[in-house]
């Protein structure tokens, strides 16, 4: 069996062990190979919070080992308290994404790590340049940088920063989830009764697994793809013309589409759209994963579910929360309403919740945060 590297959430040494059940193995890209010493300086940069403007920011402010890698709160903030538009994805299992963001405008972990330095209502440093200073006077970076990448002080650029955090993020990975001994490993009592049910109307009436696809021998539970599920889109439908063209305008123009997504709500619900300029992506999101979901809450790309039974009931609506509420003309052709029962909807709860893996059985299920809401982001004046 091959052998991956685990990092255990007690601490920074790396331990050989087998590849999680449940998941395929894990994809490295040949021009950043991992070793213990450049993940052990990607923690380090993972947690410095230096690199924003204020001194109080670091990535692990958005993504903390105790939250599952998350933040718990329905967008993130970043300095000054300063309001983005998007939940914070779990790092855990991000290796295995095809694109990274909510909308995919990042096509790796090493791209997705340039951006939040940059970004005002994130880390909001001046440059790149300011970090790769502090780097430069740091004795200890200076001499790990060396070490890992055989560079001197003055030859430290960024994009070895991003590699050495983007071969920290490739450690976190998990299966071996109860549903992974039940699914994969033949455990017959590894789940209950209900989260059998459950999984059963996952792959039949909830029809859920058309998206959270499940391979022969292994799930990831995504396919990777985007669509419009009714979520954000729904309170600017009426407008979504209009934000479309005007988005456009000011893309041609130059417009940092990061920047854009993160600082204002009606611009961030459009989705895939700003990334592709394709209208059918008008309001489509990435199919996150369900691995630990349970402990990820909120949900969705603004957080504006706080339960795994309100993003259910979205979906039995057929894409709109409150039910009486209008369906949007992007929706995708698949959203339609199920009509599961009370049961089924209990039973799915019980199955996704059999999915969190054994280094986060311990964390306590998130509390739904009131006021850090996706339309507050448009007090973020800049």
């Amino acid at each position: 069996m091959r052998l991956l590297l685990l990092l255990t959430l007690s601490g920074t040494a790396l331990t050989a062990a087998a590849q999680p059940l449940g998941l395929p193995p894990l994809p490295i890209p040949a021009d950043n190979p991992q070793t213990p010493e450049k993940v052990e300086l990607g923690e380090r940069l993972f947690n410095d919070v230096r690199f924003s403007s204020t001194g109080a920011v670091s990535c692990a402010n958005c993504h903390a080992a105790d939250t599952a890698f998350t933040d718990a709160l329905a967008v993130s903030q970043g300095i000054d308290g300063l309001l983005g538009t998007r939940n914070a994805p779990t790092v855990v299992n991000a290796a295995y994404n095809e694109t990274q963001f909510w909308d995919g405008r990042s096509p790796t972990l090493e791209d997705q790590a340039l951006h939040p330095f940059l970004n005002p209502v994130e880390m909001a440093m001046p440059s790149h340049d300011a970090l790769l200073e502090i780097i430069r006077e740091d004795r200890e970076y200076v001499r790990g940088f060396r070490d890992v990448f055989d560079v001197r002080a003055e030859d430290i650029t960024i994009e070895h920063v991003t590699k050495a955090i983007a071969a920290f993020e490739r450690t976190q990975i998990s299966g071996d989830s109860p549903f992974d001994r039940w699914y994969f490993g033949g455990e017959a009592g590894a789940i209950s009764p209900a989260a059998q049910r459950g999984f059963e109307v996952f792959l039949t009436d909830g029809r859920c697994v058309s998206c959270h696809m499940i391979e022969q021998d292994h799930a990831l539970f995504t396919d990777h793809q985007f669509h419009n599920v009714g979520i954000g889109i729904n309170d600017i439908q009426n407008r979504a013309p209009e934000l479309a063209k005007a988005f456009l305008i000011a893309k041609n123009e130059g417009i940092d589409v990061d920047v854009a997504v993160l600082g204002d709500a009606d611009t961030s619900h459009l989705g895939r759209f700003a990334v592709t300029d394709d209208l059918s992506m008008i309001g489509a999101f990435k199919t996150p994963t369900l691995r630990n979901v349970a402990r990820t809450a909120p949900y969705m790309h603004d957080g504006s579910l706080a339960t795994l039974r309100e993003v259910i009931e979205h979906y039995n609506n057929g894409g709109v929360t409150p039910a009486e509420a209008p369906v949007n003309p992007y929706i995708s052709g698949g959203i339609r309403p199920l009509e599961l029962t009370e049961q089924q909807m209990d039973d799915l709860v019980a199955f996704m919740e059999a999915l969190t893996s054994p280094q986060f059985e311990e964390l306590a299920e998130p509390e739904p945060v009131a006021g850090l809401r996706p339309q507050d982001a448009a007090s973020n004046e800049r």
